[in-house]
């Protein structure tokens, strides 16, 4: 990767209050350090003669690099080796980070890219959350791997330009775009030579009339889009355009190398302008803000396969790198980045430190937060990683401290204990009661284990404010009247699906106890010794119809037969573990009676 083995300015210093107390016999001589104006487009020839030069305060409360206050009065300021990094403890006070803007007019509408975008859910919220503080951020651009989730996304946001492709292919493209508008749009094209736009290829049958085109030549009608990449699977990768012939429908599309289009200069002309206008990429600049939570199956507590000695040998964790190469290319003012906490623990936290490093050594102002969802008016625990960049002339976001009063109880390592976004100690905020499970679904309708409709109604009309906002349309949402005429339709639920279970799984779970707390060790065939260990009774033991145990025996075994989580139910008062793409209730606590209160 372009930055992977990039190492940080040996000359770069960060200014910090932190003290500690050194001998005098460790001075071996004074130094000349100079403060500077921090940029992303620091050139190291831009720098006067010194031994240490720093731009940024480093701040331990949320791992803080940020823009300090440069002083005019003086070029350069002479410090001992032994007044260079101050090293004291802050007792446990918050940061007081600069009040410095941005020194350009804001534009009127922020442009946003989403990478790794899924169905949208970061970008949306951020959009969201934007909106209710008065900054209009859209979502331009979009990039996901995953075809079904573009398709969704853009269901939701046909404003969006959405690219379904590899981040590395996309950034590539990103490359070759700039240098085609530098090409076709920066530069005078005005003399180059009109050329036609036919392109010598095997005879090809129209599908509409039946006749072969002549001599074995026809005609490329118009380009409709561009990608860098094998769409066709051809075996070469390289800068290819999407071919409309001539005579011919959006059937018989093609892809083809830029190569092989070497007589439709005045097309591809057109195309980049045409794009260009409309801004179907994002080039440096364009984009104000780049959110993205790359891949973490790599990084989860959940592989049993990771390698900790080479984190970056996972193609997903790569992604990490990939990311960042993006904000390198395109330089946005703002960078948030999301990940599972385990970002911080797995290969001694080496891939968040990567990440948070990376965005310094691009002289971006960076903060590392550590959230959970539950305290902030979600139903479930849900811990994450968020990482805040900026350029040095904006302002650095804080992060939003908590609504709703949800104990911190598990996840978050030792190591990143002043990550944790939290109040201060004596601080006695005003908050909400946490949301739980009933909050969230009580309002669900029943449904069987191979339910299949993909829509229906409500079980009944929402009962507090999160129900109500989870109905809401867009507009709503953003507190703007709605765009729509007509009278305001009931609401529909969507995918309210479970996860089809085996015919033995379901059975287990119908013999589960209907309370709070229950799991496996209910099921008949159990007993649980003194030590806390499950184990089978054989007074007491059942098989299923099928022939076998009621009690298997990866649940007997699992955490040395100590676990309570198999087969577990969640119960109404309970904000929930974090819930996954596929809830496994024979590892996980995910079982709850849909019936209870009826």
């Amino acid at each position: 990767m372009e930055e992977e083995g990039a190492s940080h300015e040996k000359k770069r210093l960060f200014y910090s209050n932190l003290v500690n107390d050194n001998l005098l016999d460790c001075i071996v001589s004074k130094v000349n350090i100079i403060q500077i104006t921090p940029s992303v487009n620091l050139k190291s020839k831009s720098i006067l003669p010194c031994d240490f030069y720093y731009d940024m305060k480093y701040l331990i409360d949320y791992s803080t690099f940020c823009t300090m206050e440069v002083d005019n009065s003086a070029d350069r300021t002479n410090l001992s080796t032994s007044a260079c990094l101050k090293t004291v403890h802050m007792n446990g006070t918050k940061p007081e980070f600069n009040r410095m803007s941005s020194h350009k007019p804001y534009k009127p509408e922020l442009a946003l890219l989403d990478i790794y975008s899924g169905c949208g859910g970061m970008s949306t919220g951020l959009c969201l959350g934007a909106k209710l503080s008065g900054v209009d951020l859209v979502t331009r651009w979009a990039l996901d791997i995953n075809k079904s989730a573009c398709e969704s996304l853009k269901l939701n946001h046909p404003e969006t330009q959405i690219r379904n492709e590899s981040a590395e292919d996309f950034l590539d493209l990103l490359k070759e775009w700039d240098k085609l508008c530098k090409r076709y749009v920066v530069k005078d094209v005005q003399e180059s030579p009109k050329v036609n736009s036919r392109v010598l290829r095997a005879a090809k049958v129209n599908s509409k009339t039946g006749n072969k085109s002549p001599s074995g030549e026809f005609e490329v009608a118009s380009l409709i889009d561009i990608c860098y990449g094998d769409p066709t699977n051809s075996g070469k990768h390289g800068l290819k355009f999407q071919a409309r012939w001539a005579g011919f429908g959006p059937s018989e599309d093609t892809w083809e190398p830029i190569e092989g289009l070497s007589k439709c200069q005045d097309l591809i002309r057109d195309f980049v302008l045409k794009g260009f206008k409309a801004k179907i990429l994002p080039r440096p600049g364009d984009a104000d803000v780049i959110c993205g939570g790359p891949p973490c199956q790599g990084i989860s507590g959940y592989n049993r396969h990771r390698n900790a000695d080479s984190p970056f040998d996972d193609e997903r964790n790569r992604q990490i790198i990939v990311f960042m190469d993006i904000v390198n290319f395109l330089k946005p003012k703002y960078v948030l980045m999301e990940n599972v906490v385990d970002i911080l623990q797995f290969a001694k936290g080496s891939v968040g430190r990567y990440a948070l490093s990376r965005l310094v050594h691009m002289n971006y102002q960076a903060r590392l937060g550590i959230m959970a969802a539950g305290c902030y008016g979600l139903p479930q625990y849900r811990l994450r990683v968020f990482f805040w960049g900026a350029h040095p002339d904006e302002r650095l976001p804080q992060f939003a401290l908590p609504t709703h009063d949800v104990i911190l109880k598990y996840g978050a390592p030792t190591a990143f204990e002043r990550n944790i976004v939290a109040y201060d100690e004596g601080q006695s905020p005003d908050l909400e009661k946490a949301l739980v499970l009933g909050d969230a679904i009580a309002d669900l309708p029943p449904v069987s284990n191979n339910e299949t409709r993909e829509q229906m109604s409500y079980r009944k009309p929402p009962e507090n404010e999160f129900q109500k906002y989870i109905r809401a349309t867009k507009w709503e949402m953003m507190g703007s009247a709605c765009k729509v005429t007509r009278k305001a339709e009931k609401s529909v639920l969507y995918d309210h699906l479970p996860l089809p279970l085996n015919e033995d799984d379901y059975l287990r779970v119908c013999r589960i106890p209907k309370k709070k707390g229950a799991n496996f060790r209910d099921l008949p065939g159990v007993v649980v010794g003194a030590n806390n260990v499950a184990r089978r009774d054989p007074k007491t033991e059942m098989e299923l119809p099928s022939g076998k145990q009621m009690v298997p025996d990866y649940a007997l075994n699992f955490s040395e037969g100590k676990s309570t989580k198999p087969f577990a139910r969640l119960w109404w008062d309970e904000t929930v573990p974090t819930v996954l793409t596929k809830p496994d209730p024979h590892c996980q606590v995910n079982i709850w009676y849909a019936f209870i209160n009826d």
